[in-house]
């Protein structure tokens, strides 16, 4: 498990690394002159050169990145030229929007897609189980924007159930600063949940048919008891491992439904960046979700290791 352990921690360090250069490397190839964009076309020279000067982009290419590499290292994600501000501070701000709304949309793609996966593989081959592949289906098919927009017409501006879009701050209280995150967690958690339900399918499927399952249903064990407390336990690892990666993809539906939404999360902050060229804040900002999703998918790694420490099998040279 320790030779484990460090594999992870080299993979997980070269991957960061990686990440910081393809993100630096195509930020500075993008086209244009982010000074020129910034202050205009009728900007002086004098301070348009002032401005590439504070920007450091009158130094060479490896330059600027050993000098941006070593601030992320240290913390320091620099400083806005947009905001005029600490990335780190303006991410910290965008945090307590974007978490709450992955952490909201994580446990409601959960819920939905575990019962739903347990009736399919419970019904097999009836109306439930095509109900639930259907479903499946359909939510795999749809963009979580189009989603939003469905719901926004649904919820919002026909049963007045839900704000439209907009945040009012966790000072407003947990109630309201809930309401506003609800349907965005919705339209982020229905492809998910389509996804997870069929893979929560399969796996029980799988573990239906191993052999302790027929011993214990040999034994007189309830169908309930099967699925709840021999199949599900079993088909957990597959679904904690798909989950894990569908956190990259909920932080990447996050950038859309925030701008859906109009809600200040770090998808906004980005997409606000981009069109600032603010470049310090987009490479901050996509670093830090790189690291994220690198983080998320070695520890989902790492408890799958822990939950079937069962050594890979190896195949036997003269077997065929």
């Amino acid at each position: 498990m320790l030779a484990f352990l460090l594999r992870r921690l080299v993979s997980l360090t070269v991957t960061v690394w990686l990440a910081t250069i393809v993100v630096f490397t195509v930020l500075q190839l993008v086209p244009g002159d982010p000074a020129l964009l910034m202050l205009g076309i009728n900007a002086q020279p004098d301070t348009l050169a002032a401005l590439r000067s504070q920007m450091g982009l009158d130094q060479p290419i490896l330059t600027r990145y050993l000098h941006w590499a070593g601030g992320l290292a240290r913390g320091d994600l620099g400083v806005s030229l947009t905001y005029a501000r600490p990335v780190a501070d303006l991410v910290a701000e965008r945090l307590a929007v974007t978490l709450p709304l992955s952490l909201l949309s994580l446990v409601l793609s959960t819920m939905l897609a575990l019962p739903l996966g347990l009736l399919a593989a419970a019904r097999r081959g009836r109306g439930s189980d095509w109900a639930v592949l259907g479903f499946a289906q359909l939510g795999v098919s749809m963009p979580s924007f189009w989603i939003a927009i469905l719901l926004i017409l649904l919820f919002s501006l026909t049963l007045h159930w839900f704000p439209a879009g907009g945040f009012p701050g966790w000072s407003a209280g947990v109630g309201p600063a809930l309401q506003a995150l609800v349907l965005p967690a919705l339209a982020l958690a229905v492809p998910e949940a389509a996804i997870l339900a069929r893979v929560t399918r399969t796996a029980v499927l799988d573990t239906l048919g191993e052999d302790h399952i027929r011993t214990a249903r040999a034994k007189g064990v309830g169908r309930m008891a099967v699925l709840l407390r021999h199949a599900l336990p079993n088909a957990l690892i597959p679904v904690a491992t798909v989950l894990g990666l569908q956190i990259s993809f909920l932080v990447a539906g996050a950038v859309v439904v925030e701008n859906v939404f109009t809600l200040p999360g770090l998808g906004r902050l980005l997409y606000q960046a981009i069109g600032q060229r603010d470049l310090i804040v987009v490479q901050g900002v996509v670093v830090l979700l790189a690291l994220f999703v690198v983080l998320v998918n070695a520890l989902v790694d790492i408890a799958c290791a822990l939950a079937d420490p069962r050594p890979p099998a190896t195949g036997n040279g003269g077997a065929s």
